[in-house]
This record gives C-alpha cells, structure tokens and sequence, in this order.
C-alpha cells in the first residue's frame, strides 16, 4: 500500500464506519494526464446505491480540501466495486468460499499464474480452488504469498463445476 493511499483510508475509514459502509479498496493511479483517487465502497450485505456513494463523495471532499494530502491535481470517483470485486482481506476470501472467482499468481503454480473457479476454502496457509480445466475438474491450492490478485468473476459456463 502506498503512501498516499494509506493516508487517505485513514482519513476515509470514519465515514466509512459512521455510514455503515465497507471499505473494499483504495487507488491512486495516473491514467494518460491525469490521476485517479478511487475509493471503492460497499453495504457489508452487498449492493450499494448511488446517493451512498454521494454521501463518501462529499464529506471525504470536505477533508481533502482541508487536509490536502496529495500534491498533484486529481479526480476523486467513489463507486461500488463491482461485480468482479477485488478479494483484498481475509474476510472477503472468507465470504467468498463457494463463490467464483478469478485468481492471478506472482509465480506458477501446477504450470499456470492465472485460474477461475470456485473458491472452496481458505486458511491462514492460502486457498483451495475447484478449477475446470477443458473437461476435468482439479483442485488447486495456492500459498497466500503467490496470489498477486484475487477478484470475483463471472461464471459464463452452463454448467456449474
């Protein structure tokens, strides 16, 4: 986590917590000219509505006007993670169990660095996952160092593993 993002979940997590909000993830990225300041927030139920957002949006824009804790000029965008929400923490891998998920490896792991399938368990070790590959079914595990990123994803397949 960099500086910059750090600093701004401190200064976001009191509203986050005054609105019953979930913190799913902050980015400070540089996108061609311009750079991003995205917060990305969620119901700890799941779904979020655009006046929520709004609601971020406004007081966290208050403090960074008084706070200003980034040189360079920015956009702020809140929004809802998404379908393909990112698995950052432990309790989303753990919430996620029987889910579908996408995950990308630093390193390969059975000869790949990239799977989706259902997630079926996670420990403090790593995670197990049901992966179809052509027309088998394998489990694989992976040690929570190799995961590089981790996300839902969407099942397109009919059939379900």
């Amino acid at each position: 986590m960099s500086k910059v993002t750090s600093t701004i979940e401190a200064l976001v997590m009191p509203i986050i917590a005054e609105l019953n909000l979930e913190l799913v993830d902050v980015e400070f990225v540089k996108e061609g000219r311009n750079y991003f300041l995205r917060i990305y927030v969620d119901t700890p139920q799941g779904g979020i509505d655009i006046d929520q957002c709004a609601q971020v949006s406004e007081r966290l824009s208050v403090i960074l006007d008084e706070k200003d804790p980034i040189e360079q000029n920015y956009y702020l965008e809140v929004s809802s993670p998404g379908a393909e929400r990112p698995l950052k923490k432990e309790e989303d891998f753990v919430k996620s169990i029987g889910k579908y998920i996408y995950v990308k490896t630093y390193e390969p792991v059975k000869d790949m660095k990239e799977f989706h399938g259902y997630l079926t368990a996670y420990t403090e070790q790593g995670l197990e996952m049901e992966v179809r590959i052509k027309t088998r079914k394998i489990n694989v595990q992976i040690d929570k160092e190799k995961v590089a990123q981790a996300r839902h994803a969407i099942d397109f397949s009919d059939k379900q593993i």
